[in-house]
Parts: C-alpha cells; sequence; structure tokens
C-alpha cells in the first residue's frame, strides 16, 4: 500500500464517521438545507460541486483505463460527496495510474 492509499485510509475513515455523526443529527436532507440560508453557505456548496465533478473527471477516464467499473464510485461520489473519491483510492491495485504519477 503506497502513499495515496495510506493518505486515502486516514482520511476515509474520521471523514466517514463525521458523514455518520451529521447524518444521525440532521439528516441527508439537512446537510444540503444548512448551505441554502447564506451565500457563503451557497459558495461552499458550489465549491464541493465543482471539486467533485473535477475529480469526476479523471476518476472515471482512470477506473476505465485500469479495467474498474467506474460508476459504483460516481453513484458513491454523487450521494456521499468526497466517500466516493476516498474509496475509489483506497481500493485501488497496485500499479494503478495515481500511485505510478505519486511515485515518480
Amino acid at each position: 500500500m503506497r502513499l495515496p492509499k495510506y493518505l486515502a485510509l486516514a482520511l476515509l475513515l474520521p471523514f466517514s464517521m463525521l458523514s455518520l455523526y451529521a447524518l444521525m443529527e440532521v439528516g441527508y436532507l439537512g446537510i444540503f438545507d444548512y448551505h441554502r440560508h447564506s451565500p457563503a453557505g451557497w459558495q461552499v456548496f458550489a465549491d464541493l460541486v465543482i471539486a467533485l465533478i473535477l475529480v469526476l473527471f479523471w476518476l472515471v477516464p482512470d477506473a476505465r483505463r485500469s479495467g474498474r467499473n467506474p460508476w459504483p464510485f460516481v453513484v458513491a461520489t454523487l450521494s456521499l460527496g468526497s466517500i466516493g473519491p476516498l474509496l475509489y483510492i483506497v481500493m485501488q491495485r497496485e500499479g494503478n495510474v495515481l500511485q505510478d504519477a505519486v511515485a515518480n
């Protein structure tokens, strides 16, 4: 397991716990509702959407290039946010494009 996997795993576990806590406190729609009350919330939500779209533009071709089905990770990204790409990195096979890029 190389650095990207360790980093993704180190982020995935506490972020998943934080997300679960937020879901228990306010529910799935409550997470989105929080952002609609001010322009600052709109900006943060728009920034997250843009960032995740950019990640998907990397994730889908990378998954296809490595022979993986990208759609479970696309669905996870659209429904769970950053958890989808983090899972993708944690579940990567050795010698994948992302790992080779970081290693060089």
